[in-house]
């Protein structure tokens, strides 16, 4: 029996999410409490007797981390991982950088949440979630999902809005429904996906 295997999971927490920042392309490291959240992640998958026969990572450090430590807490660092911009977070254009706070003061409230809660409608300089689906999705397509259809046990580390991307695509989800969608840092979200790619069950270990 294929295990089908998709394992889908947000880096620990980043020096920028700490500090509400725009983060998006820029490449901050992992605070203390992401790595501990990533070795968590490791534990829970760990408990559930997870292990995988590859990895993807976006090309961004603070996913590569938490990546390289799951798979450390499972034992299995020489895991191979494909590491790829494809999955890299939404770019979040001029705002990469910025105080969430000091945003709405230069743009006011409304607009700032038209560009974080808006499907289409990306900010100055930068990527909607539909345009991050647009690079996340052919990735997944032609790389990740024939690796989990050919029964492979398949970890993606990434972040938030490349993984929402992914999710609303396994889900048949809408656009307004995926942004309303919290992926919380570090919480694996296990997925058996059936022959025809889809769902067989899903499960979320916080």
């Amino acid at each position: 029996m294929s295990d089908r295997l998709l394992v889908l999971c947000r880096h620990g927490q980043s020096e920028w999410n700490l500090k509400n920042l725009f983060t998006g392309w820029k490449d901050p490291a992992l605070t203390e409490q992401g790595i501990e959240e990533a070795k968590a992640a490791a534990a829970r998958l760990k408990g559930e007797g997870i292990g995988f026969d590859i990895a993807f990572t976006s090309d961004l450090s603070r996913a590569q981390h938490t990546c390289r430590l799951i798979l450390e807490g499972l034992g299995q660092p020489a895991l191979e991982t494909i590491r790829d911009m494809a999955l890299n977070e939404r770019d979040y254009g001029e705002l990469s950088g910025l105080n969430k706070d000091d945003a709405r003061v230069k743009w006011g409230e409304e607009q700032v949440h038209v560009w974080r809660r808006s499907y289409d409608i990306p900010p100055p300089g930068g990527e909607s979630l539909k345009d991050t689906a647009a690079r996340v999705l052919p990735y997944y397509i032609h790389r990740i999902l024939p690796q989990v259809l050919g029964g492979k046990r398949v970890l993606v580390a990434a972040h938030g809005n490349s993984l929402r991307a992914l999710i609303m695509a396994m889900e048949g989800l809408s656009g307004e429904a995926i942004i309303a969608r919290e992926l919380a840092t570090g919480v694996p979200i296990v997925y058996r996906l059936n022959a025809d790619s889809t769902i067989a069950s899903c499960k979320e270990l916080a």
